[in-house]
């Protein structure tokens, strides 16, 4: 953690990624089209679906099956490309991801990125704990395969008593890295927990794992909980060295009882100084009605991608 910010916003460091044995560099062929670019991310909705294990599920009379939400995303947004979340899934077992893969194609949609939590850390210093993290990592990677999603994000999770350990987790991020290389799945690591997934902390870990499928997913404003707006920007700019197929568009953040925001084209600015050519994933956190505030935040990023 004392690496210097200086030099890890280098992104000359990400060209030099050596691949692990036996596997290939990542080769997605991302659109170009503004909308192309654009994929709705179903925690943007989640006040409004219908899923088991969603606690943010709201009171509403209309709730959304995970299996609708294609159509409706295509319908409402215009957006085709979807960012599921894996605790949206009601099951991953291959009848249900089978009918769920289905229920894309029918829409005309894809899934291109699935982010989710693992049930335990990457750094724990229980190596049993890092082995059911990694095995339940693999677990996800085998769902992004079977609904035809070419990448997942895997939460850092904190530990209690235990700082975060870069050593630690790079060395179970790489045996992780090597499955998702064998299934051509990349992995992406995002600044969302400001104590156990810092984005100067996950830009040690690529480093260390040095692999085209480990990579950053920028989130443009989670790093605004750790620290001031110079802070948020060089953590997305450290991020945006390092990432490759997805990032995270929003405008805001709830911190506690108040809402951090950021400057969109600011931030959209910086991407493009990396030369990013991936997703921009809307996720709406905020204040105010979900429908109207996400069609909101879909027409913003519409205007600066």
């Amino acid at each position: 953690m004392q690496t210097s910010r200086r030099d890890l916003l280098i992104g000359s460091a990400l060209a030099a990624l050596r691949p692990l044995t036996g596997a290939t560099t990542p080769a997605i062929r991302f659109p170009t089209a503004p909308r192309d670019r654009l994929a709705m991310a179903s925690y943007s909705l989640r006040s409004v679906l219908d899923v088991p294990r969603n606690r943010a599920r709201g009171a509403s009379l209309t709730l959304i099956p995970l299996r609708d939400l294609p159509a409706l995303v295509k319908d409402r947004f215009g957006l085709q490309n979807l960012e599921l979340l894996g605790q949206h899934f009601p099951s991953t077992d291959p009848p249900y991801l089978r009918d769920l893969l289905a229920a894309v194609k029918a829409a005309g949609s894809r899934v291109i990125n699935l982010p989710t939590s693992v049930g335990a850390s990457f750094y724990d210093p229980d190596p049993a704990k890092r082995t059911l993290a990694i095995t339940n990592s693999k677990k996800w990677i085998d769902t992004a395969l079977a609904i035809e999603c070419p990448s997942v994000r895997l939460h850092i999770q904190k530990v209690d008593g235990a700082a975060p350990s870069a050593t630690l987790a790079a060395a179970a991020l790489r045996e992780v890295a090597e499955y998702g290389a064998s299934k051509s799945i990349v992995i992406n690591l995002e600044n969302d927990d400001p104590a156990s997934e810092d984005a100067f902390f996950i830009a040690q870990i690529i480093d260390a794992v040095a692999s085209p499928w480990l990579r950053a997913l920028p989130d443009f404003c989670n790093s605004m909980l750790k620290g001031d707006e110079k802070f948020n920007y060089d953590a997305v700019k450290a991020l945006f060295a390092r990432a490759y197929n997805i990032s995270h568009a929003k405008d805001s953040e709830v911190d506690g009882q108040k809402i951090v925001r950021v400057d969109l084209a600011r931030t959209f600015g910086i991407a493009r100084e990396a030369r990013y050519k991936g997703w921009f994933s809307v996720e709406w956190e905020g204040a105010g009605e979900v429908w109207g505030e996400t069609s909101k935040l879909v027409e913003q990023c519409l205007k600066l991608v």
